[in-house]
């Protein structure tokens, strides 16, 4: 969301079949729900997931959920595996910013449709990425990062969970906005790449706030502002990057739950209603908030308008700034 505009169980996936009978005989659910997220775990996207399915266990009797880790190719290869799947309800999705708004537009041959493939359960969350240092650089802010890195063209490098994750493009766009050159560095996943941020192997991320912020507190990374267009209630006296030298700029992830299409709304409209009730819970929010997330209920008609909007405001900016999957 850069500039944004008013627009808006238990089987592996292996066994997936194609779309089959709009519902099982016996009543929702009495299988193993699975949750599938397309990243490794420890990310934002995981962290997120591991929250929602520990809350709607209590709410949704039944078999439970379960938490599956597909990581792969951006989280493609999941997302492909989930939109052939059962449309039984049984399997889900943590949908991601980059799974279904950044990929079309970076690939060629891309294994889903974000809109025709999915049916929007709920929208989670928004994160805005913070931009976090290896300690080890002499800056102490967003301008001095810049002046900088302009200084030391190509010398600087920067982290992400893999080529075209979130991380991988607000990075390169922040370069391409900044004026300034960086070495991306891909990992297979935000722990990762995060991990190699604090050892010094990188000299930046500009990745979700779950992932830095708790290693900031602890003084193990340094966090410089946040793209977001107004400051955040995790973080208040962190600057933005907008009001540090790059007017209108925002970088915020997104997540919500999908599932394949033609999933029954009766089933799409209970988990709607009990996640919304979750995100409504001030205990959750302050939960989230304090992790860097803020909560966003929406409708999934809602959801879904998002989700296409997005795809047409990043394929623009992915354009504009000429970012590829390749670097």
């Amino acid at each position: 969301m850069i500039n944004r505009r008013s627009v808006l169980a238990g089987l592996g996936l292996g066994g997936f079949s194609g779309s089959g009978p709009l519902m099982a005989q016996s009543p929702w659910p009495s299988q193993i729900i699975r949750l599938v997220v397309p990243f490794t775990p420890g990310g934002s996207t995981d962290v997120l997931a591991r929250l929602i399915a520990n809350k709607l266990e209590r709410t949704i009797p039944g078999k439970g959920f379960v938490i599956e880790n597909r990581p792969g190719a951006g989280g493609m290869n999941a997302a492909g595996q989930v939109a052939k799947a059962e449309a039984d309800g049984y399997t889900l999705m943590m949908g991601h910013i980059g799974t279904l708004a950044f990929s079309p537009s970076l690939y060629p041959n891309v294994p889903y449709d974000p809109v025709k493939d999915f049916q929007p359960v709920a929208l989670v969350a928004m994160l805005p990425n913070v931009l976090a240092i290896n300690p080890k650089l002499p800056v102490n802010s967003f301008q001095e990062f810049v002046a900088y890195a302009k200084a030391n063209p190509s010398k600087l490098n920067y982290s992400s969970g893999g080529q075209g994750s979130a991380a991988h493009i607000a990075g390169a766009y922040l370069c391409f906005r900044a004026g300034i050159e960086a070495v991306h560095v891909p990992y297979r996943g935000t722990a990762p790449s995060v991990s190699d941020l604090v050892a010094g192997s990188v000299d930046f991320t500009l990745t979700g706030g779950p992932a830095v912020l708790p290693l900031a507190e602890g003084g193990q990374l340094k966090v410089l502002a946040v793209a977001n267009r107004d400051r955040v209630p995790f973080a208040p006296n962190l600057p933005t990057i907008a009001e540090s030298g790059l007017p209108g700029f925002e970088a915020v992830q997104w997540y919500g739950v999908v599932a394949p299409r033609r999933t029954p709304m009766e089933i799409v409209t209970r988990l709607n209603r009990e996640i919304n009730i979750l995100l409504g819970e001030p205990e959750f929010s302050a939960a989230l908030i304090r992790d860097g997330a803020i909560a966003r209920p929406e409708t999934p008609d809602g959801f879904g308008k998002l989700i296409a909007s997005e795809l047409v405001l990043w394929r623009d900016v992915i354009t504009k700034a000429h970012i590829t999957a390749g670097g």
